[in-house]
Parts: structure tokens; sequence; C-alpha cells
């Protein structure tokens, strides 16, 4: 049986409130003092803020003790129309029709329209599948440009009992006459973690793990760090292993190359911090056919994004356009992306260790 709570503006204000309780699951209501409007989804390991009516970006995420979600100069989200003026989230949507960082050619926001969106509502679904017992924050935002793009963006976060894992999913239906641009990212900003280990299914080999060399137009590079992209580049293992991150500010850029996949047709990365539990990441490369890699280490932002699954490379709608990164949505057509991300404890993490190094 699934019940479905429709929310609305008016039900949130900056004094928490217990909407539903569904086993040891809960979500409750509460508006930011900034008057962005938040949902707290929590279970017995930990809890997470997804502010409904603003991208359905994830603010934040604690599991099992321990802080996921990247520093920055926000101590609350704002309500803006680009990701820049609120950069703080643990995690957000990117794209839908452009993406990436603008190149000289480009005249869109960094990461698209998508990110910071006003969605046009929100609802709270109870259930219970063959995963167990659930609760799913569910929105919609129609996006319609007079002589340009039509379509339904339907996001979705779901948390389980249980688990310090969940489910970031994204559905887009293009409801236009004419084929539309598509360019998609979960953008996941995961804590930098001073000696974690990156682990992936794929080697750090200057084919597989390929640095970008191209400077992009926002970093004011240093003869230190252009040395490091060219040590990196020729041995990408040198970033396996997060240092005390001097060398990571300005950002490095990484891409990740044909990921190996297991039966199901998924692949996985995590990020085993020195306390030995881990961050990560598991989606389907057919959905996602590139993974890129964010690593800054700044005195205003740090974040080790050490797996964005992507269906482009984040360099600009023109770049991507040029590379044939640029997919196609027909008229009527919809297509759907899930990622599941969160923490593993020591032991979870143990395990899935030894599946990497059975290869």
């Amino acid at each position: 049986m699934v019940t479905r709570f429709e929310l609305r503006p008016a039900a949130f204000d900056e004094v928490e409130r217990a909407c539903v309780q569904h086993g040891e699951l809960s979500a409750r209501l509460f508006r930011y003092p900034t008057g962005v409007e938040a949902i707290q989804l929590s279970n017995r390991r930990g809890s997470l803020v997804v502010l409904p009516y603003l991208g359905q970006m994830i603010w934040s995420a604690a599991f099992d003790g321990v802080d996921l979600t990247m520093t920055s100069i926000f101590k609350a989200p704002r309500r803006v129309r680009t990701i820049a003026e609120t950069y703080g989230c643990f995690a957000f949507h990117s794209g839908l029709l452009r993406n990436g960082v603008p190149g000289p050619e480009d005249d869109h926001a960094a990461h698209g329209e998508i990110p910071c969106a006003p969605m046009d509502d929100a609802a709270i679904e109870a259930g219970e599948d063959e995963g167990g017992p659930y609760l799913r924050i569910l929105g919609s935002y129609d996006y319609a440009m007079g002589f340009g793009a039509h379509y339904l963006a339907r996001p979705s976060v779901t948390l389980r009992a249980g688990s310090a894992l969940f489910d970031m999913a994204m559905e887009v239906r293009n409801l236009s006459g004419a084929a539309m641009d598509l360019m998609y990212m979960c953008h996941a900003n995961f804590a930098y973690a001073e000696g974690a280990e990156i682990l992936q299914r794929a080697p750090f080999t200057p084919e597989r793990t390929r640095v970008r060399r191209q400077v992009p137009r926002h970093v004011a590079p240093n003869p230190d760090y252009l040395a490091f992209i060219e040590e990196l580049a020729a041995d990408p293992s040198g970033s396996r292993v997060l240092g005390a991150g001097e060398r990571y500010d300005p950002e490095q850029v990484f891409y990740i190359e044909a990921p190996e996949t297991d039966a199901d047709g998924e692949t996985q990365a995590m990020l085993r911090r020195p306390a030995g539990d881990a961050f990560v990441m598991r989606y389907r490369p057919a959905e996602f056919p590139k993974t890129v890699r964010w690593i800054l280490k700044g005195a205003d932002q740090s974040v080790a994004a050490f797996a964005l699954p992507s269906t482009c490379e984040p360099e600009g709608y023109a770049a991507e356009k040029a590379k044939g990164n640029v997919k196609s949505l027909a008229p009527g057509a919809t297509a759907a992306f899930t990622t599941r991300l969160g923490h593993l404890d020591a032991e979870e993490t143990r395990i899935e260790a030894a599946r990497f190094a059975q290869g």
C-alpha cells in the first residue's frame, strides 16, 4: 500500500513540525530563516534535508554520525535562480537543456536551469516494496519557453528503513513537438576527507582516469597547479589518496572512462575514509555514459565529488555538442536516471572493498 501526502508551501514555517511517521522513517517540515522550505527525512541511521521547491536539491546529509556534505560559505540555502548563489548543498540535479561550466561560445548559467528551479508541486509518499519500507519525496517542474523547449521534470529522493543509502532520481519528458537537447548530471558534493582513498571500477591509468588539462575560465591557475595537472596526466594514481589539500586549490577534474559493471549493469565508486567507513555512489553507465570527478580543497569551499554520473562532460554546451555528448530526446519521449548514494559503516565498507579486490 502506498500513501501520498500532498504538500503546500504554507505548511512550512520556522518551527519544525512532524509530518509523516512510517515505522522508523519520519518526515519533518520546516522553513529556513532565508525563507526556503525544507523536509528532513530520517531513519535510525541518520537524516537528509531536501528542499522540495528549490530544484529538489539535497541540502545536507548525515548518517552514522558522519556529515556527508561539502563545506562552504553558505550556512543556509537561498532562494535564487543559479546554483553558484547558494553553492553549499550536498547534491543537486544539474542540467537539463544545458550543463557544465559555460565556455567562450556559451551563454547559459553554470550547471543549467534545473538546479534551483522553482518546483511546481511537492509530495511525500510512504510505502513498502521489495526493498522494504520507504519514504519518498516527489515533485515536478513544467519548463516552458516560448519558441523553445517544453519539458516536464519529475525528480525524487527515496530513503529506506535501516539504510544509510538513498536514491536520487530524475525523470524528464519532452512535451514539445520538436526534439530537445538533454544534458544531465547527478552532482553529489561529498565532504573532503584527508587521507581518504578512492576505489573505482577503472584503473588509475592515463587512459582510464583522465585529468582535465584545459583550464576553465573560472580558475586562476598558478605554476604549481599547472605542474600538478601534468603530473596527474602522466600518472593519475597520484590522485587515488586525498592529501592535505594544498594541491587541490584550485580544483582538479578527472574523467573516468568505461568503468566496469556488475551482472546488473551497475558500477560503484567509493571514498574510503581513514576511520574505515566510506562514501559511496552506485549507478548504471547505460544511463550515465560519463563519470566526472571534481576535487577542491579551498579556504571557502571544500569538496570531494569523487564520482559524478553524467550524460556529458562539464565543459559547457558548445564544447559538449562538438564532442557528441549532447543527447536528443524525441517529442513525447521520456528519459530516466537513478543514483544510489550515501554512507557505509566500517563493516559495510569492509565487505564492499573486498568486492573491489576481487575485481
